[in-house]
């Protein structure tokens, strides 16, 4: 049986708080980005980009607003408001049975949302 993270999650978005990442992640994790084509392997890359995406994402605006699970995944939409432009988006995330996630994947929309996105997380990583 798998030990769902995902309150675990929540609760770091809650906080907007990365502090409880690197017990999250698995070592081998993927993350895939909305404006990096290639998938990011690594625990190391995995917490720095959702580290990154905390800071981004966690505005006053950024709510779940829908949330689908099934055994050792979970499909979370959001919608927040960032420089004055409404994003939507999901995080689609996949565990292992230790409740480590092992693939986390954004999708985001519109167009507006995505360069904007690019804009503001590649600065946050940029600063490290």
């Amino acid at each position: 049986m798998h030990q769902n993270p995902i309150a675990t999650w929540h609760e770091l978005v809650k906080a907007r708080s990365a502090h409880g990442l690197e017990a999250l992640i698995a070592d081998d994790a993927v993350f895939h980005s909305p404006v990096v084509h290639t998938p990011q392997v690594g625990k190391a890359i995995t917490v720095q980009y959702l580290a990154a995406a905390l800071q981004v994402f966690g505005t006053d605006s950024f709510r779940y607003v829908r949330e689908l699970q099934a055994e050792g995944n979970a499909v979370l939409e959001f919608e927040l408001e960032l420089d004055g432009i409404q994003i939507n988006g999901v995080d689609m995330i996949e565990w292992n049975n230790a409740g480590q996630i092992t693939e986390f994947k954004v999708m985001l929309r519109p167009l507006k949302a995505v360069n904007l996105i690019h804009q503001k997380m590649a600065a946050m990583l940029q600063a490290g």
